[in-house]
């Protein structure tokens, strides 16, 4: 029996591969459990349009993105820190230090798509990527400065 896969499944491939396996199999596990269903005529062609759909969502998606980045590589931020002796902060900047810093820009971004490459525990001038799609990153300066 020819079954369209629903979810990723390890033995068989992945989401919108039609496979074939035997029928008990499918009747039994694969199609209750919701991981295939029967690769009827019908089903394929909504697998297929249902595949247009989800590469202009994607496509879509990644144009957003580029242009945050665009946007997002015009940016400076300054983050006001506590410093002791010698230009020393206590703590580090942190991600959630900067998402406020973006945020007072007009920038509302989960602090898990900032990635600081080393610890920031110093004054200067630092740069930091952010992670805005699997294919888009942008750079953004960030300004560390005494309170």
């Amino acid at each position: 029996m020819k079954v369209i896969l629903r979810k990723n499944f390890e033995q068989l491939g992945k989401v919108g591969d039609i496979v074939t396996v035997k029928d008990g199999y499918a009747r039994n596990y694969l199609i209750p459990r919701q991981i295939a269903y029967q690769a009827t005529k019908g089903n394929i062609r909504a697998l297929e349009e249902e595949k247009r759909q989800i590469l202009k969502k994607e496509a879509k998606e990644l144009q957003a993105a580029q242009a945050l980045a665009a946007e997002l590589e015009k940016v400076s931020i300054t983050i006001p820190v506590k410093v002791g002796e010698e230009d020393k902060i206590f703590g580090t900047v942190t991600n959630q230090m900067i998402a406020d810093a973006l945020k007072e820009k007009g920038f509302d971004l989960d602090k898990r798509k900032i990635e600081i490459t080393e610890p920031i525990k110093s004054l200067g001038i630092y740069s930091v990527s952010i992670k805005l799609h699997q294919q888009v990153t942008a750079t953004v300066k960030a300004w560390v400065v005494r309170e």
